[in-house]
């Protein structure tokens, strides 16, 4: 007997102090999804609402046992909803858990939900539903936020401010023009969304396990009551696929990817050395030790949540690409990525949105700054083209010659006097005077998308009408 005892004792611990009883212990944590799927309760009910409805319609059961099994179900919605549900491990996953309590709650009619279907066509009914409404509810999030985008363009139609490249100071642009950058990645990111719901927009369930059934069930029925276009044409695609789970999470990860710019950009001007915006209180922290500073923590966190995103569509796609068809277990961990993406997405766009609403701009250190690094040069060169007649590439020379002059004095081109601009070249006059200056710069790119004030407002209310 001691022998036996210390045998089993050198297997527990070979398996470790966690798994106490051995495999069986370890199959069931790896195995069980309960502690994430169970955020899929609501989609699972309605989903075997509509199915049972549909097998009841088609005479496959009674319509006694669907209504008992309707009862049941909307009693079970009733007590997730109001936490007096117990979730079991040993149950494995949603499906398990509302379909035992089921039984519990109306006996042998709750056996027969299950006719007509698998837990391969369920889950993947239940993960498109969840897509599909985060989808939706990323699309609203979008809309809010490219509207205080629209808001602000608005107010700084005329705001001038130094436009970049290579983060240094290329031409003046206004701020107007700036945020209405934003609102055309955000437009796109929102048509990204409208196109995925449309490609998931397929009902799975009927699918079964892969081959579909040999009961008469009518699968158009479910898919109008769950709010689908129609059923999916293929069984084996639609139990084996999650291309909808990985589209979200692209589509997510490119989203955050324009908000962490943004973000970046923030950081950066509300820095003491940009100082073109402040944000209030409500989205930065102070330092622990150092009671001026003001942080971006905001701004920061968005910039991280970023990562997180990439992360889950690298990980999905990673599951994904080894799998032969149909239906492989390496499907459960779809959840989780998408799961945690969505919350970082939401985050995200709510924070970001209320920073743009919420944070004053310095638009004196705008136009400060917008005059710096010789912004107009390319101006000057225009000027000379158009009334000098010289060749562009000319232009560009005399203009280069000119800066060269204004950094050796320590002044802008605005600043040279005219007898110095006409040693460099003897057409220049002094209406380029009329150029050199930060707003006339911005007033003259009228062309269509340009920076000019009256073509912001423009692209403002475009997007405001389709908005």
């Amino acid at each position: 007997m001691a022998e036996n005892n210390t045998d089993t004792k050198s297997s527990n611990q070979m398996w470790g102090g966690r798994f106490a009883s051995g495999p069986d212990a370890i199959m069931e944590e790896i195995n069980a999804s309960i502690g994430f799927d169970k955020k899929l309760f609501a989609q699972d009910i309605r989903g075997s609402i509509a199915h049972a409805t549909m097998l009841a319609h088609q005479g496959i059961i009674s319509a006694e046992d669907k209504d008992k099994i309707v009862h049941g179900l909307n009693t079970i919605l009733s007590e997730i909803e109001s936490g007096n549900f117990e979730f079991s491990r040993q149950l494995e996953d949603i499906h398990m858990n509302v379909e035992a309590r089921l039984a519990t709650l109306i006996g042998p009619a709750a056996g027969r939900l299950h006719t007509a279907r698998s837990r391969n066509d369920q889950v993947a009914l239940d993960f498109r539903l969840w897509v599909k409404e985060e989808l939706q509810k990323t699309e609203r999030m979008l809309t809010g936020l490219i509207a205080a985008f629209l808001d602000r363009a608005e107010e700084h139609a005329e705001s001038v401010m130094p436009g970049f490249t290579h983060l240094q100071t290329a031409q003046p642009v206004t701020f107007g023009h700036h945020c209405m950058a934003y609102v055309e990645m955000f437009g796109r990111d929102r048509s990204r969304v409208r196109h995925a719901i449309e490609h998931l927009d397929e009902s799975p369930i009927g699918a079964a396990a892969l081959a579909g059934t040999g009961y008469p069930i009518d699968r158009h029925m479910t898919a109008r009551a769950l709010g689908f276009r129609e059923p999916t044409r293929n069984s084996i695609d639609t139990v084996s696929d999650r291309d909808f789970a990985i589209e979200f999470l692209s589509i997510a990860a490119i989203a955050g990817m324009h908000l962490s710019r943004l973000a970046e950009e923030i950081v950066i001007w509300s820095t003491p050395q940009f100082g073109f915006v402040r944000l209030s209180d409500a989205f930065s922290t102070g330092s622990s030790i150092m009671p001026q500073k003001k942080n971006p923590d905001a701004a920061e966190l968005v910039r991280a949540k970023t990562g997180r995103i990439n992360g889950s569509l690298v990980a999905l796609l990673t599951i994904m690409k080894g799998l032969p068809l149909a239906y492989s277990k390496d499907m459960q961990e779809d959840k989780e990525q998408v799961f945690d993406a969505a919350e970082s997405l939401e985050l995200a766009i709510a924070a970001m949105t209320g920073m743009v609403r919420d944070m004053t701009v310095n638009t004196a250190r705008m136009k400060a700054a917008a005059g710096s690094g010789y912004s107009t040069a390319t101006d000057l060169a225009d000027w000379l083209v158009r009334e000098a007649g010289l060749p562009f590439r000319d232009a560009h020379h005399v203009t280069g010659r000119a800066v060269a002059l204004a950094e050796s004095k320590g002044c802008d081109l605005a600043e040279l006097p005219l007898s110095e601009l006409q040693a460099i070249h003897s057409d220049i006059t002094d209406k380029v005077y009329d150029v050199l200056t930060v707003e006339a710069s911005v007033a003259s790119r009228k062309s269509f998308g340009g920076t000019a004030p009256s073509e912001v407002r423009r692209q403002i209310a475009f997007w405001r009408a389709r908005n």
